[in-house]
């Protein structure tokens, strides 16, 4: 019997795959860290990767501590998605400034710094895994994620099997000012919404305070928004279903990240909820200034 479904976590050094890694254990994966693209090529001959129920779920760390990867990962994902009942290639990735501030925090070396400068390792290893990232089925910018936010998003995509008739929609609220995320599958700009900032008595407030929500959510054009907006994914949520995507992003941005994108993400998920939809809910620059 095939693995039901078979996760390969990869991408750059820093980028948090020791924590999905352990996300995935407490969902029941059997992982194996550091596993070298070679003996992937053997235990698929082999056959030990289709041993029956025993290892219903299972997922590989394979990252650049193999040199081999980038030359190989291509046929190597290939044979394991013969293997598997179902594959996904995850990438995990962080910009270079989080990377360096992560490596400065826990003191650990780059493995590929060599006595040389963090910054050359993490472009040489930005480059040399270029085509395992295309190959990915999902990229993950974990630059603005806390451990809990990371091992959140990894279990409510890779929930157990009797789950994965379910589409999980994930808010995420942003500020323009702070870059939008590279990971979004839908974005949407509300700047056009009242903005709580200009209001003294609110400008200190979050969109997650009831005054500074209301004051966003209270206006009729963000009434007529919120219905033209759920009822497009009420239209979209099963026909994405059907077509197999378990795992939706949505991105809701205003200026800072604040007031109007948070308000708005918080009620939308209010409303999914109420639909008997899965919804979750994280808003990445509410502590910015």
């Amino acid at each position: 019997m095939k693995p039901a479904r078979l996760v390969i976590l990869t991408g750059m050094s820093g980028g948090g795959k020791s924590v999905a890694s352990k996300a995935l254990e407490d969902l029941g994966y059997f992982c194996i860290d550091n596993l070298p693209v070679e003996i992937v090529d053997r235990l698929v001959q082999l056959g030990y990767l289709n041993p029956g129920e025993d290892v219903a779920r299972l997922a590989l760390v394979m990252d650049l501590r193999d040199a081999s990867l980038p030359t190989r990962a291509a046929d190597t994902f290939r044979h394991l998605r013969e293997t598997a009942e179902r594959l996904d290639v995850v990438f995990l990735d962080a910009d270079d400034a989080t990377l360096k501030r992560r490596f400065s925090e826990t003191r650990r070396g780059h493995p590929l710094a060599a006595g040389g400068s963090l910054t050359d390792a993490i472009a040489l290893e930005r480059s040399a895994l270029g085509d395992v990232r295309a190959h990915a089925d999902w990229v993950v910018d974990t630059s603005n994620f806390t451990p809990h936010d990371l091992r959140r998003i990894v279990q409510a995509r890779f929930a157990a099997a009797e789950d994965q008739t379910v589409l999980t929609i994930r808010l995420l609220s942003f500020g323009y000012k702070h870059g939008t995320p590279t990971d979004a599958d839908i974005v949407l700009d509300v700047r056009f919404l009242p903005n709580p900032y200009f209001v003294a008595d609110l400008r200190d407030l979050t969109g997650r305070d009831a005054a500074a929500a209301d004051f966003v959510l209270e206006k009729e054009v963000t009434k007529e928004f919120l219905k033209k907006f759920t009822d497009l994914l009420f239209f979209l949520e099963p026909n994405y279903r059907r077509e197999g995507k378990m795992f939706l992003t949505i991105a809701i941005g205003c200026t800072g990240g604040r007031h109007r994108s948070v308000a708005i993400a918080e009620e939308v998920a209010k409303i999914l909820h109420a639909r008997g939809l899965r919804a979750a809910v994280h808003h990445r620059d509410i502590k910015k200034t």
